[in-house]
């Protein structure tokens, strides 16, 4: 057998087979991932306490209900680092006492738990990741919007939502996007998503794209606001300086994290 893994990259290798086969067994993942039964049948049902999978007989399979929480592992491991540095520079600008609106997606969540250092934090948000993340914070006052759910993605759309942004007003808006272009704009894959970022923009003093250099210059599905509604977008190292100052020719401020 192969050396042991790493407790969190074994785990992850884990969700991976059962997200491409359906469902895993104890002696199989044991003689694929060099760790004994016992290891195995520990990591199996920890990562059932985390729901992420359904144990079974000598295995376990993944259920439908389980299926975002895997997608959502998945997605949240492209870029993680940069995503993690862009969080924690987001978090500095944010001072105890504020509003805040979050939206979904992975870099909104890293940023969501870095804000947990802060206090007395208002949140609204349509990611029921972030909801549940910062909900159990003593100090913060966090709103879930309401409407229509896109239980893959985990987040809330439509007119409810929409309608109850107009009763807050925000000191910042913290955006994930999929894409931001010079020419066009910030960008989202979700068309569903799309009409709530553009109310979360309206509903804030400060607009700050959390995104990183992959980012630049990719275009998603569907058209959220061109870049003069934009104040800041924080990003990585990974972006040239003769991108950021095409940016930054436009109007918005742009933080480079880990310089």
């Amino acid at each position: 057998m192969a050396g042991d893994l790493k407790i969190d990259a074994r785990r992850r290798r884990i969700l991976e087979i059962l997200n491409r086969d359906g469902s895993v067994k104890v002696s199989q993942l044991s003689e694929t991932l060099g760790a004994t039964p016992v290891t195995i049948r520990a990591d199996l049902t920890a990562l059932e306490k985390d729901e992420y999978l359904e144990r079974t007989t000598g295995g376990a399979i993944l259920t439908s209900k389980n299926v975002f929480k895997v997608d959502s592992m998945r997605r949240m491991q492209v870029n993680i680092a940069q995503k993690k540095m862009i969080a924690a520079k987001t978090a500095e600008l944010v001072n105890d006492g504020q509003t805040l609106i979050l939206n979904s997606g992975s870099t909104a969540f890293l940023t969501a738990i870095e804000l947990k250092q802060r206090k007395n934090l208002n949140i609204l948000t349509n990611s029921t990741e972030v909801a549940l993340e910062l909900g159990s914070q003593p100090t913060f006052h966090v709103v879930l919007l309401g409407g229509e759910i896109n239980a893959q993605y985990g987040f809330t759309f439509g007119n409810d939502a929409m309608a109850q942004l107009r009763n807050y007003k925000a000191d910042f808006a913290i955006l994930a996007m999929d894409g931001i272009c010079s020419d066009i704009g910030i960008t989202t894959f979700h068309v569903e998503e799309a009409a709530v970022d553009r109310a979360m923009i309206d509903r804030a003093r400060r607009v700050i794209i959390v995104a990183d250099s992959s980012k630049y210059e990719h275009e998603g599905f569907s058209f959220v606001s061109d870049l003069r509604n934009v104040s800041t977008w924080i990003t990585d190292t990974g972006l040239d300086k003769d991108s950021a100052k095409k940016i930054e020719a436009l109007g918005v401020e742009v933080i480079i994290a880990g310089e």
